[in-house]
């Protein structure tokens, strides 16, 4: 079968035809003939419904690192604000065990703002950077991929519309050779031997041609499987790699968020532990030893 220039096994033989992969759904294996677009009108070669997958895992990967950098954005501010709260003045006469577990509930505002503004300036440096400068030339390399795939293709087509011009003039010059032999036979012509000796060599010469066409036809064919195989299978090796690296990245940043977690809890747990520890009768009395006036009571008034 030819389909868009290109030739493929018979449907009756092609279950024999073995996948260069078996064991794997690989690039390799799948994206050989051409597909219909979404709206149906125009048609799309294997290799670019793969360099498509391609480009929008590279705008994917873009999009994860804007998302990253508007978490960043978040925790500056946090950081920012719970740093100006934990400097308000709001109840810093409290005094006691309560005063205390107060005092320190602020403070530990201010660790946690420190905490945030490490957690973003982290997340900038091991998530977002990495995310953005991975493979900063892919899109160069994949226009140079489909640049040189696309080149192999228009020869392949080239090569074929020769074969074809060559096999339709094999055609003519056999018929004209028949024409020729049934006049002479019939004696419908005053051709003479040496005109069928002719034509019969222009027959011999057009399927020379058409063979020599087929065999060039069938060189590019065979340098275009190649580049095929061996750039579909780049394409996919890139594909793992960038699924992995973001997988790597995203791990880092569930993992800074849970070193986040953890030194927050202990922070607010130290706070805890003193509002455990606030004693009101305890706080009583040190106010009183602090503020009293005096201990003798009055006494009524005697006549």
């Amino acid at each position: 079968l030819q389909i868009n220039c290109v030739t493929f096994p018979h449907p009756d033989v092609m279950p024999e035809q073995q996948l260069l992969k078996p064991s794997e759904w690989s690039y390799c294996d799948y994206f050989w003939a051409d597909k219909k677009d979404s709206q149906g009108n125009n048609t799309v070669s294997g290799f670019e419904i793969l360099l498509q997958k391609q480009l929008k895992g590279k705008q994917m990967q873009k999009e994860m690192a804007e998302f990253v950098r508007e978490r960043i954005k978040i925790e500056e501010e946090y950081a920012k604000n719970l740093s100006k709260l934990s400097q308000n003045s709001l109840a810093a006469q409290e005094e006691g065990t309560l005063g205390e577990a107060w005092a320190q509930l602020k403070k530990s505002l201010a660790d946690e703002a420190e905490v945030h503004l490490k957690f973003s300036s982290k997340l900038q440096s091991e998530v977002e950077k990495p995310l953005l400068n991975f493979r900063e030339n892919f899109k160069k390399d994949m226009k140079k991929c489909d640049h040189h795939i696309a080149d192999l293709r228009k020869h392949l087509a080239s090569r074929y519309a020769a074969v074809e011009k060559a096999r339709k003039a094999l055609t003519e010059r056999q018929k004209d050779l028949e024409m020729k032999t049934q006049q002479l036979e019939m004696k419908l012509s005053n051709k003479t031997e040496e005109e069928i000796k002719k034509a019969r060599r222009k027959s011999t010469q057009a399927g020379d041609d058409l063979m020599r066409c087929v065999d060039l036809y069938n060189q590019a064919q065979s340098k275009w499987f190649e580049e095929m195989v061996t750039t579909t299978l780049e394409l996919e090796r890139l594909e793992v790699e960038r699924v992995e690296m973001i997988r790597q990245h995203l791990c880092q940043y569930t993992q800074l968020r849970h070193e986040t977690d953890m030194f927050n809890q202990s922070v607010i747990e130290l706070v805890d532990q003193l509002l455990r520890k606030v004693d009101p009768a305890k706080d009583r009395e040190l106010w009183v030893k602090e503020h009293k006036t005096g201990d003798i009571r009055p006494v009524d008034m005697e006549i």
